[in-house]
């Protein structure tokens, strides 16, 4: 950790822009809640509200490495605050979607915000928290954990109370109070922190640092997450739908069963503790076989228990956003040396959500095919499993390959 600066005021300034991803997560969360209200309004089937509730994933996948780039050129913080903006507009205009194309306008736009935040959010805290950046890692992901609390259950109050348009508007607004809060709270000296000379020595005689994001592991580990992002996405863009059309619960209902999802996400500092402590291809490995399990239960009807379903949806969610994502994102940054963590980061927000920006849409045809338990099964399961196999694989030393 660099240390030229009191790590308690490091820390708050850190908190301060991690409450700005709460209300990032309570964006994301959102759509999936009024994906039936959305599809009924606007007479979508069921592929292309998939679509539309997971396209967000393709623009933050194509900002991904182009934003790694713009923050060679500009300040962390003015990436974060420009996320912010775009993210939140996005939102804000989605509430007055008139058909299709301009809702999957609103819902792409949206994405290239988050991931702007997200990218410059990872390179301030895996930079200047250098000792513990899969702690710094999971912790945006703890924040996600809440704002996916919170979002869909505030979400479900407010169209309760009102329109379908309502939400869009209040969590659109939303983004205003964060901004004043970074702009006057927070300082250059964490947020454009640079790695120390002596680290840089380190890193470069250290043999499992890569010095480019194209070599074989961070590749290895690229693709990893994009197959975990796709049963990550495929749960999050369509599993509230199954709920309400397939298992008949209401809005609010299935807006708790998905918010234990979010709680399950909480546990990512355990998961970064975990990862930094312990060999994190292990964790990997052992929580993407869990996400595999309890991933494919959630799709089944478990009896039409409300009950059922949010504990397997706790399990799933503590799993695969609690401990694999923390270590996917932290291990793809780790895999490299330090002053290619923003490249690494825009790596890893590239990889998890371009294929993931399809989940919902593949999971709607499968539906279609398969019926929901078994496309649950092939989609959330089966490519959790390929995702575990493939970190074994950046595991094995290069001299094992044939």
């Amino acid at each position: 950790m660099i240390k030229s600066h009191s790590t308690k005021v490091a820390v708050i300034m850190f908190s301060i822009l991690l409450l700005s991803y709460i209300i990032n997560a309570m964006d994301r969360q959102l759509f999936s809640i009024l994906a039936t209200d959305v599809r009924n309004s606007l007479d979508l089937d069921l592929p292309k509200i998939g679509l539309a509730s997971t396209i967000f994933t393709l623009g933050m996948g194509v900002a991904g490495i182009p934003t790694a780039l713009l923050l060679t050129r500009m300040s962390r913080k003015n990436v974060v605050i420009l996320g912010i903006i775009l993210f939140s507009a996005a939102t804000f205009m989605t509430a007055y979607a008139k058909g299709f194309s301009d809702l999957l306008l609103y819902r792409f736009l949206s994405g290239l915000g988050e991931a702007m935040q997200l990218t410059a959010l990872l390179a301030i805290g895996t930079t200047y928290f250098i000792r513990h950046r899969a702690v710094a890692a999971s912790s945006l992901n703890f924040t996600f954990g809440i704002g996916a609390i919170i979002g869909p259950i505030f979400g479900a109050f407010i169209l309760n109370q009102f329109h379908w348009q309502m939400p869009f508007i209040v969590f659109g607004l939303a983004g205003i109070p964060m901004l004043v809060l970074i702009l006057l709270f927070t300082r250059a000296w964490l947020t454009e922190a640079k790695p120390t000379e002596q680290q840089i020595q380190i890193e470069a005689n250290n043999t499992d640092s890569a010095q480019s994001i194209l070599s074989r592991k961070p590749i290895l580990l690229a693709i990893a997450t994009a197959f975990a992002g796709l049963s990550i996405y495929g749960y999050l863009g369509l599993y509230p739908t199954f709920l309400r059309e397939s298992l008949g619960f209401h809005a609010q209902d299935a807006a708790k069963i998905v918010s234990f999802y979010g709680l399950g996400a909480l546990l990512s500092l355990f998961g970064g503790w975990l990862g930094d402590k312990y060999n994190y291809n292990k964790v990997l490995f052992f929580f993407l076989i869990i996400s595999a399990i309890s991933g494919g239960l959630v799709f089944t009807p478990l009896n039409h228990s409300l009950w059922l379903h949010a504990l397997f949806s706790f399990v799933f969610g503590g799993a695969i956003s609690g401990m694999v994502y923390s270590n996917l994102s932290a291990g793809l940054i780790k895999s490299v040396v330090s002053n290619k963590a923003s490249q690494a980061s825009g790596l890893f927000v590239a990889s998890l959500y371009i294929p993931a920006a399809f989940a919902g849409y593949i999971l709607g045809q499968l539906k279609d095919h398969f019926g929901w338990s078994y496309s649950g099964i092939i989609q959330i399961s089966g490519c959790a499993i390929i995702s575990a196999i493939l970190i074994i694989i950046a595991t094995l030393p290069v001299k094992y390959r044939k």
